[in-house]
């Protein structure tokens, strides 16, 4: 009786080592895949740039001479008028050469209306002498005729001569006296455009003391305080600046885009704006401006300041206006848009992590009881071309199939063309992805962890 149990007992063990050894064979090359569906979304490229807000108009107030600051008329922070006085410079002298500048033209204007009275008065003296030769002329003539016919003595008609030429002496006179007084006239209507050229000049100055506010705005920045001396800038100087006035009614974002990516930023394209001292609000904007010249990353100049080529990495400023800023924003905060550059509707989307590439030497080969690729060299060039898809799973095979790829997202990427929605594709591990050859055994299994790749 026992013996009988031993037999069967040892049969049974038989038949598991049987079943073992065939279902180990049977999985030998099998290959275990995550996978997913191809499914339509709604897909939006974006491209994520750094920077600062900035209000779309500001000015920094500096000072256009030397000169002690005897009054501050505004703080930082105050809001301000188009036209307020915001500072007073020292202006003694300024002030005392426009009162004495005054002063020489009033005394010009005066000599000139002096000279006018004397011109119009020699040219009263010189038509009183044009009539008197008149006369005397007349006079002569008569006297020439009535000698000639001996009716008056010659004494007489010596007078007569005598008097008109005379009179004609006067009128040269007369107008001698007239070209001075209208050249002395002339001199001094000279003289009160010079003045009056000097006025302009000691009038700007003066103002040049006097600081006001271009346009309605808010003062940002103030880093100057009663008593200080400024001064002007000259040539790579810069001179002090008293103030910054920026009109805080519209607010920009002023980012770097990499070089790399500003191809696809357009003029009107909507953007995400987060602030980092705001970090649960985002807000709304459009792309108003793009930059030309390229930034050099490294010293932040633009490539038209530099006379030699350089391979740095380089930046685009790209300007967002935003549309809903909060009045509390205030210009340098620290900000990150997000422009989307790109979106297509209902679009055949797969994850980005699918993709992969493979040579087409390596597709052509057949798999020889192992799932991953061997390295292999090839001969020619067409051998090497690598081609880009993602892996179909066909009656439980890994089948490599072509896409062409669209619009990428933040986690998925448009398919134009080789894939359906519904189709099913392996989605990882990385690993796997990484040495799967067209045409292996596979099996499905989507418990694995999310994060193997990351452990591999």
């Amino acid at each position: 009786m026992k013996k009988k149990i031993f037999i069967g007992v040892g049969v049974l063990i038989l038949l598991l080592a049987i079943v073992g050894f065939t279902v180990s064979q049977s999985n030998k090359g099998v290959v275990t895949v995550q996978t997913g569906k191809v499914a339509k979304e709604d897909l939006a490229s974006t491209v994520t740039a750094s920077g600062e807000i900035k209000p779309k108009t500001y000015t920094n107030i500096g000072a256009l001479g030397i000169g002690k600051i005897v009054r501050l008329l505004v703080h930082e922070g105050e809001t301000v008028k188009a036209g307020q006085k915001l500072a007073q410079l020292e202006n003694i002298q300024s002030a005392a050469d426009v009162a004495a500048m005054k002063s020489q033209v009033e005394a010009a204007r005066t000599d000139a209306t002096a000279g006018e009275a004397g011109l119009r008065s020699a040219n009263a003296e010189l038509e009183r002498a044009k009539a008197d030769y008149e006369r005397t002329k007349f006079d002569f003539e008569r006297a020439q005729k009535l000698f000639q016919d001996q009716l008056i003595p010659k004494s007489q008609y010596d007078q007569a001569k005598s008097a008109n030429d005379a009179a004609a002496a006067t009128i040269d006179t007369d107008k001698a006296r007239a070209a001075q007084a209208k050249a002395q006239l002339a001199s001094n209507n000279e003289h009160i455009r010079q003045y009056q050229a000097t006025l302009t000049r000691a009038s700007d100055v003066l103002s040049k003391t006097e600081y006001v506010a271009p346009f309605d705005g808010i003062v940002t920045n103030l880093p100057v305080r009663e008593g200080e001396t400024v001064v002007m800038g000259i040539q790579n100087s810069p001179g002090s600046t008293l103030m910054t006035v920026a009109d805080m009614s519209v607010i920009t974002a002023e980012v770097k885009v990499d070089e790399t990516d500003i191809v696809n930023v357009k003029i009107g394209q909507p953007a995400e704006i987060t602030i980092d001292a705001i970090p649960k609000k985002t807000f709304h904007g459009t792309v108003t401006e793009i930059g030309n010249n390229a930034i050099i990353r490294s010293t932040g100049l633009s490539t038209s300041q530099v006379t030699t080529g350089s391979q740095e990495a380089k930046d685009f400023k790209v300007v967002v206006t935003l549309t809903d800023a909060a009045p509390n924003l205030r210009p340098g905060l620290s900000a990150t848009a997000k422009v989307t550059t790109n979106t297509v509707k209902d679009a055949v989307s797969i994850p980005i992590q699918a993709l992969t590439v493979r040579q087409k030497a390596d597709l052509e080969q057949k798999p020889k009881g192992s799932s991953t690729v061997q390295a292999a060299s090839a001969d020619t060039k067409k051998d090497k071309e690598e081609i880009q898809g993602v892996f179909v799973i066909k009656n439980k095979k890994a089948e490599f199939r072509k896409v062409d790829t669209g619009v990428t997202g933040t986690t998925n990427i448009e398919v134009k063309s080789g894939l359906q929605a519904g189709d099913e594709i392996v989605t990882g591990s990385y690993k796997i992805l990484r040495t799967l050859r067209n045409g292996a055994s596979v099996k499905v299994d989507n418990t694995a962890p999310k994060k193997e790749e990351e452990k591999s």
